[in-house]
Formats: C-alpha cells, structure tokens, sequence
C-alpha cells in the first residue's frame, strides 16, 4: 500500500500507479457508475503503461449489508493508488484510506473523461465521504 500523502496527479508522481474506476462497463468509453459499493464494475488504468483491466463487483452486487467495504477492498487488493467514482460512502471511504487509496469524485458520464479530468489536474482529492452508508 502507499507510503504517506502525496499529489496523486502531479506530473512524475503517477507514472507507475494504478487508477480505479466505477464503470459500467468494461473500456474507456463505460459510463462512469454513480455508485461505488454497488457498481456494475472497476476499472483499473495503468498510468504507465496504458493497461485496462476489468475488474467485477459480483460479490457486493448481491451482498445484503458491506457493499461498499467488500468493494473498497477488492480496490485495494487490485493495486489502485487512487479511486474516481460519483460517490463513495464513509464506511468504504474509510477502508480505503487505510488502503492508502484516494478518492476523487466526479460528474464525469464516461470513464475515459473523468481519465482526462484527472490527468489534467482538474480532480481533487475528497476529504470524506460524499454521501450516506447504506
């Protein structure tokens, strides 16, 4: 896991992390998911390579309670320094910064934009949660 803060999108600090996405979707051009616990899938983008990988959320899909914990922590597991999701609850928020995973929310409709916003600088990182456990 990560080693203390840093600037997750600042030039030369991401050239070997790994980016998770909320995607609906299995490419760049996936509909970024408005959920974080209950999306459809992840995305994981390799900074320096360009890599995608499709990683699937069945599991909290249909779990009755610990979406958002299960999801957090197939996240983690996968390699992803920094999350990009609509919204993130403060129970899976939490499990990933222990992680050392940032999250950064987004309006963006496609994965493949919010990809660019984040490049670009123009994602911060959240603080908290956005939104409300389920």
């Amino acid at each position: 896991m990560n080693a203390g803060p840093r600037s997750a999108h600042a030039k030369g600090k991401d050239s070997s992390m790994k980016i998770a996405f909320t995607a609906a979707g299995t490419d760049l051009a996936a509909p970024l998911d408005d959920r974080f616990g209950r999306a459809a899938g992840f995305l994981l983008y390799d900074l320096e390579t360009g890599a995608v990988q499709s990683i699937g959320n069945e599991q909290s899909l249909t779990a009755a309670h610990g979406a958002g914990i299960q999801a957090a922590e197939t996240v983690a597991r996968a390699g992803a320094g920094a999350l990009v999701t609509r919204h993130c609850g403060p129970k899976a928020f939490r499990v990933l910064a222990a992680a050392g995973v940032t999250v950064f929310n987004t309006d963006a409709a496609t994965v493949g934009e919010a990809l660019e916003l984040y490049r670009a600088g123009r994602l911060q990182p959240a603080a908290a949660a956005d939104v409300e456990g389920s």
